[in-house]
């Protein structure tokens, strides 16, 4: 039985600079609708009564609206301002969490996430503690060593993808760490820890929008659906 509260820290950092748009990416259009308007849907969805967190720079809290508008019925919205790096920004919107909650922490441009993902990602951090999808790799991929490049066995690799998702205490605790460069997403924070992280079965179409190239995408991805 899922009877724990849940909180979505929606971490919304993004420019548009590669986009050249003067819109931050994540509100540029999809399908008639802002890039993070989807994610937040689903887990709206998914969770009823869920707790959102959007993470934004302090220059695009103004944009915060376009979200809002989006929706035909109110939402409940908790912004947060962002910080210098994306762990700086996450633990200010971790603050914000709602106790004893299972914490989803997604990327705003990351809108092709499914309900069953995210049953999936609160199941095992329930269990375990925290859950992190994945995807195997399936091109070749080769490394840099000394003189050459050499192949290394993609069936030991994982892309990771979010919603990186984990108990609040838990993460909460992971995140008292000062910070360093080598936390590059939520799970580098917890295994710096000493602490094991969880797997679990990520989503081929749960990608990330950075390109006008990944927009196309997403839009022909999203009405195939």
């Amino acid at each position: 039985m899922r009877n724990l509260p849940t909180t979505l820290v929606l971490v919304a950092g993004g420019k548009g600079l590669r986009m050249g748009s003067a819109i931050p990416k994540q509100f540029l259009p999809l399908c008639g609708k802002p890039i993070l308007y989807y994610a937040a849907k689903t887990f709206l969805d998914t969770f009823p009564g869920i707790k959102i967190v959007l993470v934004l720079p302090e220059e695009h809290i103004s944009y915060s609206n376009i979200l809002l508008q989006a929706f035909a019925e109110r939402i409940d919205l908790t912004i947060v301002k962002g910080g210098p790096t994306r762990f700086h920004s996450v633990k200010n919107g971790l603050a914000e969490a709602l106790p004893g909650s299972i914490v989803f922490i997604h990327d705003a441009v990351r809108p092709l996430i499914d309900r069953d993902l995210l049953i999936r990602c609160y199941d095992l951090a329930a269990e375990k503690g925290n859950a992190i999808p994945a995807i195997p790799v399936t091109d070749s991929i080769r490394q840099w060593k000394e003189a050459a490049f050499e192949a290394v066995d993609r069936d030991m690799l994982r892309i990771i993808q979010t919603p990186q998702t984990f108990r609040a205490d838990l993460i909460l605790r992971a995140f008292e760490q000062e910070y360093q460069d080598a936390f590059t997403d939520e799970a580098t924070v917890l295994e710096h820890m000493k602490l094991p992280v969880f797997l679990t079965e990520g989503l081929k179409k749960n990608i990330k929008i950075t390109t006008t190239e990944d927009l196309q995408i997403a839009e022909v991805l999203m009405q195939a659906t």
